[in-house]
C-alpha cells in the first residue's frame, strides 16, 4: 500500500475517501499499489490581444450587417417592408430634419397598399396635424433591380385620392440602411433603416 498527498480540489472530482487528521487544504488518500492517478493541470485562460478583440468585434458587426441586409432585401422583394426614417429632407436642397420620431416618419409597403408619411412637429400643423403630410394609396408598377455592388432598388408609383408620387427606395449593400426618393408635387428624401413589416390584417390564417 502507498499514500499520496493531493490537493483537495483534485480529490473531490475523483470521489475517493479521505482519512482524518489532515490540514484544511490537503487530503490523504490510501490507494492500491496498482492504481495510477492522472492529475490534469488546468488549461491557462486564453488572453486576447487588443488587436484580436477589435478583429473579433469587427467580424461580429459584419455578420450582423449581413443578416440585416438579407432580411431587408428579402422584404423589398416580397413587397412587405417599412423604411423607418431617422432624418428627412424636404425639397432638393432643403434643410435636413434630424430630430424626428421614426414611428411617425416612414415609407410603408404592404403588397398593393402603401403609405408615405412625415411628421416634423412644426408650428405649421400640415395636412396631418403633426407638421407634415400622410399619403395612402395603391402601389403600382413595381420594378426591382440590383446594382453590381449589391445595392437593391425598388421603384413604384403610389396612387391615391391624396397622393400621386413616384418612389425609388435604394437599399445599400451589406446593411439595412436605405434612402427613399419621392417625387410628386414636392420632392421628399427619407433616410433610415428598412425592416420587414406585415400588418396582422394581412397575415395568412395558420393552417389547421
Amino acid at each position: 500500500m502507498k499514500k499520496i498527498i493531493l490537493a483537495l480540489s483534485a480529490i473531490m472530482a475523483m470521489g475517493l475517501c479521505a482519512t482524518a487528521q489532515i490540514t484544511p487544504d490537503e487530503v490523504e488518500i490510501v490507494t492500491d499499489e496498482n492504481v495510477k492517478l492522472d492529475i490534469i493541470t488546468p488549461a491557462e485562460p486564453v488572453q486576447e490581444t487588443e488587436q484580436e478583440i477589435k478583429e473579433r468585434e469587427k467580424r461580429l458587426r459584419q455578420y450582423n450587417d449581413d443578416v440585416a441586409y438579407a432580411k431587408a432585401a428579402n422584404s423589398l422583394r416580397r413587397g412587405y417592408f417599412v423604411l423607418m426614417a431617422d432624418n428627412i429632407q424636404l425639397g432638393n436642397t432643403g434643410y435636413r430634419h434630424w430630430d424626428i420620431n421614426s414611428n411617425s416618419n416612414f415609407v410603408l409597403v404592404q403588397d398593393e397598399d402603401g403609405i408615405i408619411q412625415f411628421a416634423l412637429n412644426m408650428a405649421n400643423p400640415g395636412s396631418n396635424g403633426l407638421g407634415g403630410w400622410t399619403g395612402k394609396g395603391k402601389v403600382r408598377n413595381k420594378r426591382l433591380t440590383y446594382e453590381d455592388n449589391g445595392d437593391v432598388n425598388l421603384q413604384y408609383d403610389l396612387v391615391g385620392s391624396r397622393v400621386n408620387a413616384s418612389v425609388t427606395v435604394t437599399l445599400y449593400h451589406n446593411t439595412n440602411r436605405a434612402v427613399a426618393y419621392i417625387t410628386g408635387s414636392s420632392p421628399i428624401t427619407i433616410y433610415g433603416n428598412i425592416l420587414p413589416y406585415r400588418d396582422e390584417a394581412h397575415r395568412k390564417a395558420p393552417k389547421k
